[in-house]
This record gives structure tokens, C-alpha cells and sequence, in this order.
């Protein structure tokens, strides 16, 4: 796991730093960097590794406090145009598949286009443990699991260790 992404409910600006600031060593201390949903205002106080934020106006609003020090990626993007805009406009990462999914299909496509074209990282959006191995090698630098993980029926360890299967043989195949 190189990253958690890290959603947090609708609270008052202290109460969400505090509970930012209870679960990022833990986070950290695996070796894996906390990402924070939205929320850029709140990085630097917390103790969170940057923000993930959705769409480009989102995007460029927040990357100036963001930057050099916290991660900057982007979701939410909805053309190719707007990737390379955030991808020219100093993305640490850019995210496919997590707002309005496109079919499987056409999200390999994206990425397999992006990995073309472009050295900015890629993290692709899987709904399913069974998508992991095809956007690996379309060309994702990471996937991102959430639901396909943390929603299955034999518990998120079971799934992570699948997950994590699935990821070596892809990279063992190429």
C-alpha cells in the first residue's frame, strides 16, 4: 500500500485536524503517505502527506499551498484536456476512474494513453479485484481499490492479500 486516501466527514476545522492527526503516524509508520480527500487547507497542520482534489479548478486552487513540500493529484477529470492541463500545471499524480466511471474498457484506454504519453504517475480506479491486473498493464503506476477492498464479503485483510497477489503476478508477467 502506497497511499490511503482518507475521506473525513463534515466537522469543524479542529476536529478534523485532530482526527487527522490521530491516524496519520500509523499511516506513515507503514511507509505509506496520507492523502487527504479535499481538505488542502488542513495538510501542513495535521500532519498529512497532501490532498487529492477534484477537478481542475479544485485542483489549481490548492496546489500553490500545496506544493513543493505535499503531494498535489487530481481526480475528478472528465477529458484528456484536463489531465495534460494538470498534469502542465504541476500534478504529483493524476487519477482515472474515480468520477464518473467510464466502462473498463474505455478507463484501460485512458490509461494505456496516458502511459504513452505522458511521466506524470498515473492512478487508476478499480471498482474490482479482477481490474487490477488489466490496468497494470495498460500502464497505471498505482490502482486505487477502495469499495473492491474495504466491501468484500471476507474482510478487507482477505482482499488486500488478493489485491496484493493479483499485483505481483501482473508485474511478474512483464
Amino acid at each position: 500500500i502506497a497511499a490511503v486516501l482518507m475521506r473525513l466527514p463534515d466537522e469543524d476545522e479542529r476536529a478534523l485536524i485532530n482526527r487527522v492527526k490521530a491516524i496519520a503516524p500509523l499511516v506513515q509508520k507503514a511507509d505509506a503517505a496520507l492523502i487527504l480527500d479535499g481538505h488542502a487547507g488542513i495538510v501542513a497542520r495535521s500532519g498529512a502527506d497532501g490532498a487529492h482534489l477534484t477537478g481542475l479548478a479544485a485542483f489549481q486552487d490548492a496546489a500553490a499551498a500545496l506544493k513543493p513540500d505535499r503531494i498535489a493529484g487530481i481526480g475528478g477529470l472528465e477529458t484528456r484536456h484536463d489531465a495534460m492541463v494538470a498534469a502542465e500545471s504541476g500534478a504529483d499524480y493524476v487519477m482515472f476512474g474515480d468520477n464518473a466511471r467510464p466502462s473498463i474498457d474505455a478507463l484501460i484506454e485512458r490509461v494505456a494513453w496516458w502511459a504513452d504519453v505522458f511521466e506524470v504517475p498515473c492512478v487508476a480506479y478499480a471498482t474490482a479485484l479482477d481490474e487490477i491486473a488489466p490496468l497494470v498493464e495498460a500502464g497505471a503506476d498505482f490502482v486505487a481499490v477502495g469499495d473492491a477492498v474495504f466491501s468484500d464479503p471476507r474482510g478487507v485483510a482477505a482482499a488486500i492479500a488478493e489485491a496484493s497477489t493479483r499485483l505481483s503476478l501482473t508485474e511478474a508477467s512483464t
